[in-house]
């Protein structure tokens, strides 16, 4: 028994080492990168991400073929769980000002293989998103000439006939994100000067089509003649809420931009409720004028808008559509190549990713390596794959970080506050993790947390003694400890636990337990053939499991103070979060599954080959650091003596000392007689 431990000692380490936090500074605010984003500037970067092509060709798909006019509710739907993720988002944006995005906020909460995952998926996210949207931006563009350059390029250049690929190289396309690339990497200022004039004419525009299609607005095309409302009923509004939902994707893009804005604490809040605000109004009005102009049955959808104005007469009104329609594009094009060389850089800033990518212009203040070799690749990307080859494979990255960044907003919210200084000595190391050898007993820790709950050095047994004497008298709760009120009924089963542990086990009882309810929802019947009652016995069963784990959270102490903004109605938001994002993850093809597959097995292949060995965490683990005396009162009376130093094998060396307190002043010969 007494070999076990050490047998399984480098097992221990190495789960440390693929689990270890990210240490941040003192000073968030301090950068590489330029602060002068202001709210407004963040604003208009959401709604260009959010409000693109899908504003002119998804409302149309949705409504003809999925829901009707009532795609007006599966809109709202899809904006109300959008609001959700975007709450996890602006508190992690607020509070951590740092660019990478869901990749940040995980590497300072979950873990650092899991940060490198969530990370390498929205790398391939955003490239993906941006070349299919410079293919939709090639195809509206020719579609206006009549497929002329289509034609041309076929007829004087080269085609194809491979599967997943493109009939014909789009050369448009990939010259138009080159350009795009080009103008980036001038600096942060000169992209939201872009985003400004595209999303400007963009609203504009918007506005047109709603006050000139409130104008020819019939009411009867929502009549019984027509159909109705909602002529797929309430399965045909759900279905239509799970497609709507992917079309405010993009709002991430501000939470990115946050280590480049001048208040962050601030902006990133507010810039993210009016964003996604303004979006939702944007496709909530445009479907109600869209259905209203034209029967929803004779939709046409490939171009909905321009359609309905030309059959009712107004031609040249398609012409300000397509307009619209290319500037809204072009504003997600910008901000997938924004946000997209921010995440790289940030992974490569920490040592995970190839080094190159960390490197920042000192005139543009802007990551150009990783800006110009991804704008190449996304390029190469849209020259030679075909868009819907290209969209069947989105989204699963980008549920996968919103399900990862909401169990992050829980984990943190119910622990203690352990960011410490990267100059300094800290005990991240320990707390983050657990597994490690402590000097002393869990319960003997405990008596030198104060109110932070931080490990804390006293000069003298007389400041440890008083501390003692002041835990006494007052009885206070710390961050992620059962509340006093439970303790005399749950004390005894969970009171030995350390803060935040029951926690973090719920948290990922949560995450199972909506994976295993969301697999038996969606296949149980059709492809499992479950029985009734083993299907109905499953659901409750899953169902009591995450309604306990969210109870057992609710019975811990919170954190209450912040001077930034934080997510209301914590656990129950963020945990509805997770579980309408994996309901979603159950509804892409398996196709999209597949890639995620391949793509993980890939990143996992340049983790352990690249990252793990220079990662800044391990190498500040390896760094010695000054050791300590502190002084433990053990309820029997003795006085504990323990000091600390970090080897580099980053490990705890202890070495305790005991004495009672009437013999105090020999502590020192007693210690030197052991």
């Amino acid at each position: 028994m007494e070999t076990c431990p050490r047998s399984c000692t480098p097992v221990v380490r190495f789960c440390q080492k693929l689990n270890r936090l990210k240490t941040l500074d003192d000073d968030m605010m301090a950068t590489s990168l330029k602060r002068c984003l202001s709210t407004l500037d963040l604003t208009l970067l959401g709604v260009g991400g959010m409000v693109g092509s899908g504003l002119y060709v998804l409302t149309g798909t949705v409504a003809k073929d999925i829901v009707g006019p009532a795609v007006i509710i599966s809109f709202i739907i899809a904006g109300l769980a959008s609001l959700l993720a975007a709450f996890c988002y602006a508190e992690f944006g607020a509070s951590i000002p740092k660019t990478g995005s869901a990749y940040m906020f995980t590497y300072v909460s979950v873990g650092e293989i899991w940060a490198f995952l969530i990370g390498w998926n929205v790398i391939l996210e955003n490239m993906i998103g941006g070349a299919a949207v410079a293919r939709a931006w090639s195809g509206y563009l020719d579609s206006i000439f009549n497929h002329a350059i289509q034609n041309f390029t076929e007829t004087h250049i080269m085609q194809w006939n491979v599967p997943f690929l493109a009939h014909y190289p789009d050369l448009l396309a990939a010259g138009i994100l080159v350009v795009a690339s080009f103008f980036i990497s001038f600096g942060v200022q000169v992209s939201s000067y872009l985003n400004h004039i595209f999303s400007t004419i963009s609203m504009v525009v918007i506005i047109f089509i709603l006050v000139f299609g409130f104008i020819l607005a019939e009411p009867a095309n929502w009549s019984e003649k027509e159909g109705g409302f909602a002529p797929f009923g309430l399965s045909g509004i759900l279905a239509g809420s799970a497609t709507c939902f992917y079309a405010f994707v993009g709002f991430d893009v501000i939470a990115s931009s946050s280590e480049e804005a001048k208040n962050p604490q601030k902006s990133v809040p507010i810039a993210t409720a009016i964003s996604l605000g303004l979006a939702a109004a944007a496709y909530i009005l445009v479907s109600t004028v869209l259905t209203l102009m034209v029967p929803w049955h004779t939709l046409d959808p490939n171009s909905a808008l321009a359609d309905a104005f030309f059959r009712r007469g107004y031609s040249w009104a398609g012409v300000i559509v397509a307009i619209g329609s290319i500037c809204a594009m072009n504003t997600v094009l910008l901000c997938n190549l924004f946000s997209l060389p921010r995440i790289v850089y940030a992974m490569a800033e920490d040592g995970l990713f190839f080094s190159i990518f960390a490197q920042v212009n000192p005139i543009t203040k802007v990551p150009v390596n990783a800006i110009l070799v991804f704008g190449v690749l996304m390029a190469t990307m849209a020259l030679v794959f075909d868009l819907e080859a290209l969209v069947q494979f989105l989204s699963i990255g980008t549920l996968l970080a919103y399900t990862f960044v909401a169990a992050s907003v829980i984990v943190l919210r119910f622990q203690p506050d352990k960011t410490s200084s990267k100059g300094t000595a800290s005990t991240s190391s320990t707390s983050s993790n657990p597994s490690a050898e402590p000097s002393v007993a869990p319960s003997e820790s405990q008596t030198i947390n104060e109110d932070s709950g931080e490990l804390k050095q006293y000069e003298s047994f007389s400041d440890k003694l008083q501390l003692v004497e002041r835990q006494a008298s007052t009885e206070r709760r710390e961050v992620g400890q059962l509340k006093a009120y439970w303790e005399p009924y749950l004390g005894k089963l969970l009171g030995d636990c350390e803060s935040g542990e029951v926690v973090g086990y719920c948290v990922l009882t949560i995450i199972v337990s909506s994976v295993s309810f969301c697999a038996v929802l969606e296949f149980g019947t059709k492809q499992l053939h479950l029985p009734i009652w083993s299907f109905t016995m499953l659901l409750v069963i899953l169902s009591l499991a995450y309604v306990l784990s969210l109870a057992l959270i609710w019975l811990h102490e919170p954190q209450t103070s912040s001077k930034t903004f934080q997510v209301p109605l914590v656990p129950l938001t963020p945990a509805a979060s997770i579980l309408i994002n994996i309901f979603l993850m159950m509804k892409l093809s398996y196709l999209t599954w597949i890639r995620f597959t391949v793509w993980i097995a890939v990143g996992l292949f340049v983790y352990f080959g690249y990252g793990i060995w220079h990662s800044k965490e391990g190498i500040r683990e390896m760094q010695p650091k000054d050791t300590a005396a502190r002084y433990v009162v053990l309820p029997s009376g003795s006085l504990v003596e323990t000091v600390q130093s970090v080897q580099p094998d980053g490990q705890l060396y202890a070495s305790p000392h005991q004495t009672n307190p009437s013999t105090a002043s020999t502590a020192e010969e007693y210690a030197g007689n052991r």
